[in-house]
């Protein structure tokens, strides 16, 4: 297992647009396309294809986040044909790596998911994130309630 992000570009949108979840999941993350429009238009969003050796797996959407006035890793997926095989737990330890690589400066991400996304809270749990608080909001005309989670990471080295 070789993990390595890389920019999202001409080269590989399709890939990422055509990489989903299981239909399960569905409910748990935005769309791939929807992200990329996203952070086309909306400043302050970064969205990184996660590989392994030369096949995409996953995605990430990482931004700085005005409400919270802080860093957070918006979206997280793991491609549903590379799903159970230890990859998200190799992708997300790589990225916290990177993210503190990349700025140095910043001592808590933040993260969050669905109260009923158990995969997911506890992915992050093992990965050092801790439980905070439970909200709610409505998106597209679809309530969300979520768990928002965070990381120090002075405590990762």
């Amino acid at each position: 297992m070789k993990i390595e992000f890389r920019s999202v570009d001409r080269t590989n949108y399709n890939e990422c647009i055509e990489l989903s979840v299981n239909e399960n999941q569905k409910r748990f993350v935005a769309p791939n396309q929807f992200s990329l429009v996203q952070a086309a238009y909306e400043p302050n969003l970064y969205p990184l294809a996660i590989y392994n050796e030369s096949q995409m797996i996953g995605f990430i959407l990482y931004d700085f986040d005005e409400e919270l006035n802080g860093w957070s890793m918006s979206r997280f997926m793991i491609g549903s044909f590379f799903q159970n095989c230890g990859f998200g737990k190799q992708a997300l330890k790589q990225f916290l790596f990177f993210f503190k690589e990349n700025y140095p400066d910043v001592l808590e991400l933040y993260t969050s998911a669905e109260v009923d996304n158990m995969k997911a809270i506890e992915l992050y749990k093992r990965a050092g994130f801790k439980e905070g608080n439970i909200f709610e909001y409505e998106a597209g005309g679809v309530q969300y309630k979520e768990i928002r989670m965070m990381i120090s990471l002075k405590s990762q080295e």
